[in-house]
């Protein structure tokens, strides 16, 4: 059985090579195109792009390993059938849990692979990719930044103060402003439950606003709703932010737990907590079905069939995961049911699958 094992893992790497290396050579192409012209009209140095695309690779592969280890399991599975291998197996009493183990070995240490990878490697990477786009290509300068889940901002004349900001929305959640004079005394001072972005101005809300006079007495002022006149842009503080792709699971964790504490809606952040586990783990669930596909292409079709037919409902499981994603984000679905509902509906599918091939 042992040199059974090592004969399908060989034959399963060389395709998983060949996947993965393709998947990564096409991604960077058409990034490549999409980003060529923002290169160029910012007038980027060779060694900017070339970083750019080397500190994009981490990012690529966790993207694509799920689809990289479905399309291997098929493609290996399937030629042992072309050549009656398939067939010599079972002839000679081994059965399809047998077949399929040393892939499903491998698939269960991917899977934990990749949530590693993505807790260790990717969130720098993806930060060092939109520092290289946004700092050093497009010029744009960077006067603060996230420190203990917080974000800070040095503008001209004030000392920004953040806890979230909410990047899809354009938001701002628990302002302090503090205005400061030349001799860098305190001139006034803005706390708001939340700001904002309308129409090209910041709209503050539940507002209080403290000026100090000449004699340092404090004047008080309380306004419901107004527009305060800041020289930023949502973009100037994209730069700085940390949202859950930035951040590792722990790191996600620890996020979630201050803003609770403070009394902050972290329902988006828990459905991309959830997110970081469930999605590490379905290639398991493509190894199943790319296994139940090709064995079964014996009786039901050739080998291309079986090859589209997967590949279609492999692929499908992106769609399903994307949209319960965001129908948890909208607090529709409970976070935890949300990220996982990809994978328990394609669970069930491989499952049936799986039982269909082995009678």
């Amino acid at each position: 059985m042992r040199l059974l094992d090592k004969y399908i893992i060989k034959e399963y790497l060389r395709f998983f090579m060949i996947t993965s290396i393709s998947f990564i050579v096409l991604y960077l192409i058409i990034d490549f195109f999409e980003k060529f012209r923002m290169f160029l009209s910012n007038n980027a140095s060779i060694v900017q792009m070339a970083s750019y695309f080397l500190f994009s690779i981490p990012l690529i592969i966790s993207l694509i390993l799920p689809a990289a280890v479905l399309l291997a399991t098929l493609m290996t599975y399937s030629n042992l059938s072309r050549f009656s291998e398939i067939t010599a197996m079972k002839a000679n009493g081994v059965s399809l849990y047998r077949m399929a183990l040393p892939v499903l070995i491998f698939a269960a240490m991917v899977a934990v692979c990749l949530f590693f990878f993505s807790e260790l490697i990717t969130p720098a990477t993806v930060q060092k990719t939109q520092n290289i786009v946004k700092v050093e290509v497009q010029k744009r300068k960077t006067l603060g930044y996230f420190k203990q889940n917080e974000i800070w901002y040095h503008s001209q004349n004030a000392i920004y103060n953040f806890k979230i900001f909410d990047v899809a929305k354009d938001s701002l959640r628990g302002i302090t402003i503090n205005y400061i004079n030349p001799d860098y005394t305190l001139k006034m001072r803005i706390d708001a439950e939340r700001a904002d972005w309308q129409n090209g101005k910041w709209i503050f809300y539940n507002l209080l606003s403290i000026n100090f006079d000449n004699d340092g007495s404090p004047i008080l002022e309380r306004s419901k709703e107004k527009i305060v006149n800041l020289p930023e842009k949502p973009s100037d503080f994209k730069i700085i932010q940390k949202d859950a792709e930035k951040m590792g699971y722990f790191d996600l964790r620890k996020y979630i737990h201050k803003i609770q504490s403070e009394g902050y809606d972290a329902t988006r952040y828990l459905v991309d907590l959830h997110g970081k586990l469930a999605f590490p783990f379905v290639t398991l669930i493509l190894v199943i079905i790319g296994i139940s596909f090709s064995l079964g292409q014996e009786r039901r079709g050739g080998v291309m069939q079986s090859l589209g037919i997967g590949i279609f409902i492999g692929f499908s499981y992106w769609i399903v995961h994307a949209f319960s994603m965001s129908l948890g984000r909208s607090g529709i679905l409970p976070g935890l049911l949300s990220a996982w509902m990809g994978n328990i509906l394609f669970l069930a599918l491989a499952a049936v699958l799986f039982f269909k091939a082995r009678t």
